[in-house]
């Protein structure tokens, strides 16, 4: 084979090999974004793949503790409308940083990333959505 040849191979082995990294690392990496009531129509077919789900977390359901690897977090996230009512939810844990606009008693608008299964969302990553309106807090008066 002269060396023409052999270097058209290369090129085109080498060419062919990048492709198909960048298509597997786009395909491995995309993550759809779902609101919950969209996650849980479809949880079963989602089962160990990386999704996106924004919700509401359901107020009374965060529970913290401090671990070597970071902060451990688990609550329930569902709809943005209904408040209470845990058919419509899904368990969610975390552990890493918690963003500072996270509220500990519920109530925060997220979007968890992460991969579901056994019945829950392992969040790789919490985001929180800032609210439209910044009111200062009420502090009470002696």
């Amino acid at each position: 084979m002269n060396r023409k040849a052999r270097f058209g191979v290369a090129a085109l082995l080498l060419s062919g090999a990048v492709g198909y990294l960048m298509y597997s690392g786009v395909r491995q990496t995309a993550v759809y974004y779902l609101t919950i009531s969209e996650f849980l129509a479809r949880k079963d077919s989602l089962a160990n793949e990386g999704v996106r789900v924004a919700g509401r977390v359901e107020l009374g359901s965060v529970t913290k503790q401090m671990t070597p690897a970071g902060e451990e977090l688990n609550f329930r996230l569902g709809d943005f409308q209904t408040e209470g009512s845990s058919d419509g939810t899904v368990a969610v844990h975390f552990i890493g940083v918690t963003p500072d606009m996270f509220k500990a008693a519920g109530g925060s608008d997220v979007i968890v990333e992460g991969k579901y299964r056994d019945g829950m969302i392992h969040a790789q990553s919490v985001l929180t959505s800032c609210p439209s309106k910044y009111e200062p807090e009420q502090t009470a008066k002696n």
